[in-house]
């Protein structure tokens, strides 16, 4: 981790910077795409829920339009790299999915539910220069967001 634990992770503030794990079998840094793409972070509580499964599956189906929008979805949650292997290849994602095993992003970007061990279902919009533009955490873990609203934040940047 390159940034203190926040609670009230500010838009306009530098997002913290990160390191993890992928379901390609390599490390994923968010600052390698600073000057190439803008990111969006999508935590998600676990794999194999219903709501997880229906928001993955979205992206997957909308990752040409994401693409289309100069972006990149970094869907993370607090499983480990093989449960998340198992469950990209169950339901054909063609995302890569990032492994907070360690639950230290979850707690530096305020989503990690610390007496459950495991994140919020939250969105982190970050624009090339790795500012945070836009940001929505759910009040409910069985809520998502429409992909056609993700684009949208992304297209106003």
């Amino acid at each position: 981790m390159t940034a203190a634990a926040s609670t009230t992770l500010p838009v306009g503030a530098v997002a913290p910077g990160f390191t993890l794990p992928s379901t390609a079998g390599t490390d994923v840094t968010l600052s390698e795409f600073r000057g190439r793409r803008h990111v969006l972070l999508a935590f998600f509580p676990l794999a194999f829920t219903s709501t997880c499964t229906a928001e993955n599956c979205a992206f997957s189906e909308d990752y040409d339009a994401f693409e289309r929008a100069g972006t990149i979805v970094l869907p993370i949650s607090v499983d480990s790299v093989p449960t998340l292997k198992e469950y990209k290849a169950k339901h054909a994602l063609r995302q890569d999915l990032l492994s907070d095993f360690k639950r230290e992003v979850s707690r530096a970007y305020g989503v990690l539910l610390e007496d459950r061990f495991f994140s919020k279902r939250a969105y982190f919009l970050i624009d090339q220069q790795g500012i945070l533009r836009w940001r929505h955490i759910e009040a409910e873990l069985g809520v998502r967001r429409d992909d056609a609203e993700l684009l949208r934040q992304i297209a106003a940047l």
